[in-house]
C-alpha cells in the first residue's frame, strides 16, 4: 500500500510539472519573449514530456510557447549590431560626458519628453 501511495504521487508530481512547462519553471525570466531562436534544452524536456504522457507535455510546449518561455534570450551582441532589435530597443549615443543632466538632455532629443529623471517613482544609486 505504501509503495502504491509513493507511486501516485510521484506520479501526480511528475504531472504537474510538465503542465506548467518545463521552460516556464526553468527560466521563468524569459517569460514575455515575443519570439527567436528555440531553445533546444527547453524544446527537448517539453518533447520528453510528450513522450511519457502526451497530454501534459503537448501542455506543457503550448504554456512555453504562450508564456515566451521557449525563446532563447536577445543577446547583447545583436543590440549592439546596429540594427533595431526585435525588442523594439534602439541604441543611443552620447558624445558627452555621462551625468544626469546629459542623459536628460538626450531623453529629450530622442523622445521629446522632459522631467523624466525627476519622477517621484525613479530610484537613483551612487556607482561602486
Amino acid at each position: 500500500m505504501q509503495m502504491r501511495k509513493t507511486l501516485v504521487v510521484a506520479l501526480l508530481a511528475f504531472t504537474m510539472l510538465t503542465q506548467a512547462g518545463c521552460g516556464t519553471l526553468l527560466h521563468p525570466e524569459r517569460s514575455g519573449n515575443k519570439g527567436g531562436r528555440i531553445d533546444p534544452a527547453i524544446a527537448i524536456l517539453d518533447g520528453i514530456g510528450v513522450l511519457f504522457y502526451v497530454i501534459p507535455g503537448l501542455i506543457a510546449f503550448a504554456v512555453d510557447f504562450s508564456n515566451g518561455t521557449i525563446y532563447l534570450p536577445h543577446s547583447a551582441s545583436s543590440a549592439n549590431s546596429g540594427k533595431v532589435p526585435s525588442d523594439g530597443y534602439r541604441a543611443v549615443t552620447m558624445d558627452e560626458p555621462v551625468d544626469a543632466g546629459s542623459i536628460e538632455r538626450l531623453i529629450e532629443r530622442e523622445y521629446s519628453v522632459s522631467g523624466v529623471l525627476h519622477h517621484e517613482s525613479l530610484e537613483t544609486y551612487p556607482a561602486l
